[in-house]
């Protein structure tokens, strides 16, 4: 054995070892070949058992055809093909599919698609009633195989085909497997729908006509699909399938315990739905959302077992159906209509809310009418014409119909939510017209409608089928979550969208779940409650952070760099003063009327200095005559403390949470007092104050920009970890070794 420093002597081992052992072959090298046996099954000699060959994909299958011909004494090898032997494939082997032939499979050589082709054409042309029968079983099975259906369709076979639908001679099995022939054969595509005339379609029309008792499901299967594809694809005899058939005729069909059927009954009724004009939509439409017509699909399709396809054939149905709302939604109001319509709908919104108490039906007037102000408190922007509110469309008319639905159907909680709002100070009062369009939309946006279906969609919704007007139903539960929301939320008129986002959240949570029902819908939506969503979009953001986020390194890492990232927040919130803001001028007693100030801090932080200015105006620095310093402020007051917000304002008063004031040591010194513009200011100066006086900054905003800058420097600070495991212990140190001899290796 060479020594490992000699490498001369390793080398020359080496090149001893290659010289005498094989090499082994590339594997690319046999990958054309594949080992495969070959039958005749329709064969009944004994001398053609089977064949071991090496199907060579770089030969063509004329050659390899031959080659099996001759090995068996076959002549004319133009006459056989190979076909798939698999139990769920059996079609013909072409070049376009000899790709998937596979080691170990068994092959059939069987009379090539044209010569099966001819004997099956000669077959139906024939008298013998029982040739036809096999030659239809046949072609059944083969028309699926698109080989043969261009060798079929090249002889004119598929005529033969719609000439025996045409002549109704043939009942149960073979008219089944005729049927079932022309559907896969259409299948293909080679053919175009064109091709059925009237009498075809009146001869397929009497399988979905008749009557229960005397139903073949095969023939009702493929009857169904044949005519569904017609009113798809052959406008020319669209017209003549809505003749014979109808909705009404079809419905039956889904109390069939045939899931196959029972899909295809919805498919055609989709598709009558779908192609039809205007008018006739609207009576298709009327039909399907009859309450006979939704207990079927209740009872009988969605109590069942639901497969794609039947999710799809729903998803289809409840797409067409919610759609009929489109046409209201990208239509505005007509304000000079002559027949007043909309005036009177509007003016049936107001009298409903304030006159009525809630009662659609009812004619006394309960208060003197006070309109004007009625549809201020309703949230109509334009309280003098109020119909100008729906002019833009989307949602246009539609958030009309759906308020007028509202007032009418619930006129409880209609009152309800209006005056609720109406009793609300002005900033947290919800406008209900606004906050029903805006819904409409976000509705609209979550249904898509307006949108085709989609070929994949598979989502439907049960309880759409369990109310003659779901959408309505839907915005009506809808509304009164929104106003649940806006006063969880406290909210005012500036959290507008986010009291919609909220909703959505809540909306498109819930409808996940799939409720059953409205009423299950209901129960679902009002316990997802504001708080409810906060706790959910947090555990999100853990989760999506990673677990990472509670292991023990991680919150070692927090703690170390989280007084870094407070002194960074700190620094930010003196910047802000330092940029300064313009504040209207308060005394103690309230406001001043058109008085404005400036106010900043010193670089140095040591003062505060300010001045009057004008209403758009901000001042430089050395602009601000008067100075304030820090260390004559003892100590700062927030919201109703301070002296300026009067005992009238502390009832609800918006500026009363915006509110603070300077105060001093000395009592009678008046306070400087300040009401912030927004949420975002009143934060930034508070926290920049309180931290000036050595105050611990107790704003909301804090915590924010606390979490996201913590989350944001630790996913930088371990970037170079990604995809690997963080463990929840530090692993242990292992112990020293008993010696520090280590070996080295020359070589």
């Amino acid at each position: 054995m060479p020594l490992l420093g000699d490498r001369t002597s390793t080398a020359s081992a080496i090149s001893q070892q290659n010289r005498t052992l094989p090499i082994t072959p590339k594997k690319n090298q046999d990958d054309n070949i594949k080992k495969v046996a070959v039958t005749m099954p329709e064969s009944n000699t004994s001398e053609q058992q089977g064949q071991l060959i090496q199907f060579d994909q770089t030969m063509s299958l004329e050659a390899i055809i031959k080659d099996i011909c001759q090995k068996w004494s076959l002549s004319d090898p133009k006459n056989y093909a190979l076909r798939f032997n698999e139990k769920d494939q059996k079609m013909y082997i072409t070049e376009a599919n000899r790709k998937d032939v596979r080691d170990g499979q068994v092959l059939n050589l069987t009379p090539s698609a044209a010569q099966t082709a001819k004997q099956i054409k000669l077959a139906l042309n024939g008298s013998r009633l029982e040739d036809k029968n096999a030659a239809l079983r046949q072609l059944s099975f083969l028309s699926s195989d698109y080989a043969f259906t261009e060798e079929f369709v090249k002889i004119e076979g598929h005529k033969l085909i719609v000439d025996i639908v045409q002549g109704g001679n043939f009942k149960g099995d073979p008219l089944a497997y005729t049927l079932k022939s022309f559907v896969c054969l259409m299948d293909h595509n080679i053919l175009s729908w064109d091709i059925v005339e009237m009498d075809f379609i009146k001869r397929v029309a009497d399988c979905v006509s008749v009557s229960s008792s005397n139903l073949d499901l095969s023939c009702l299967q493929c009857a169904l699909a044949i005519l569904e594809s017609v009113i798809m694809h052959c406008s020319q005899q669209q017209s003549t399938v809505e003749q014979i058939v109808t909705p009404v005729n079809i419905i039956r069909h889904l109390e069939s315990p045939n899931i196959e059927v029972q899909k295809h009954a919805i498919a055609l009724i989709n598709a009558l739905f779908m192609k039809a004009d205007g008018v006739k939509r609207n009576k298709v439409a009327d039909s399907l959302r009859s309450k006979s017509m939704r207990n079927v699909i209740l009872s009988n399709v969605i109590r069942g077992q639901i497969g794609d396809g039947m999710a799809h054939q729903l998803y289809v149905l409840q797409t067409l159906l919610l759609n009929l709302n489109e046409d209201l939604m990208r239509k505005s109001v007509d304000i000079n209509d002559p027949h007043q319509v909309v005036h009177r709908d509007i003016e049936e919104l107001r009298r409903i809310a304030f006159d009525v108490d809630g009662d659609a039906n009812s004619n006394t007037v309960r208060r003197p009418q006070t309109t004007a102000k009625d549809y201020k408190k309703l949230g109509f922007e334009n309280s003098n014409c109020p119909a100008e509110d729906f002019l833009t469309a989307p949602p246009g008319a539609l958030a009309l119909h759906v308020m007028l639905y509202f007032a009418r159907q619930h006129g409880e909680n209609y009152v309800k939510v209006v005056l609720e709002n109406s009793t609300r100070a002005d900033e947290h009062d919800c406008p209900f017209v606004q906050a029903s369009k805006k819904l409409t939309m976000i509705l609209c946006d979550i249904l898509k409608i307006g949108e085709p279906p989609d070929d994949d969609g598979l989502t439907y919704y049960t309880m759409f089928f369990s109310h003659d007007h779901p959408f309505e139903e839907f915005f009506c539960i809808c509304i009164q979550l929104l106003n649940k929301t806006w006063r969880e939320m406290r909210a005012t008129a500036h959290d507008f969208k986010k009291v919609l986002d909220v909703v959505q959240e809540q909306i498109t949570r819930v409808l996940n779940q799939s409720p059953t029902s409205f009423e299950a819908f209901r129960t679902k939506i009002h316990a997802l409650t504001y708080s409810e969503i906060n706790k959910l979009w947090e555990k999100e953001r853990l989760e999506k952070e990673g677990q990472g986020a509670q292991l023990k390194p991680i919150i070692e890492l927090r703690n170390q760099i989280k007084p870094e990232i407070m002194e960074l927040i700190k620094q930010q919130r003196l910047n802000y003063l330092i940029g300064g803001s313009r504040f209207a001028k308060y005394s103690k007693n309230g406001r001043i009327r058109d008085k404005f100030w400036f106010w900043r801090l010193a670089p140095n932080h040591k003062a505060l200095h300010y001045g009057d200015c004008g209403e758009s105006e901000v001042l430089a620095l050395e602009h601000l005559p008067n100075k304030l310093p820090v260390a004559d402020i003892q100590k700062l007051q927030i919201g109703n403390d301070c002296t300026h917000i009067n005992i009238k304002a502390k009832r609800g008063a918006a500026n009363s949470k915006l509110a603070f004031s300077l105060n001093f040591e000395n009592d009678e010194t008046d306070p400087f007092c300040f009401i912030a513009s927004s949420d975002s200011e009143f934060d930034m100066w508070t926290d920049g104050l309180n931290h000036l006086l050595n105050n611990e900054m107790t704003s909301s905003q804090v915590n924010k920009d606390l979490e996201t800058l913590l989350s944001m420097e630790i996913k930088m600070r371990i970037l170079d970890t990604e995809g690997i495991p963080i463990p929840p212990e530090a692993p242990e140190i292992p112990p020293a070794p008993d010696n520090y001899d280590f070996a080295y290796l020359n070589l």
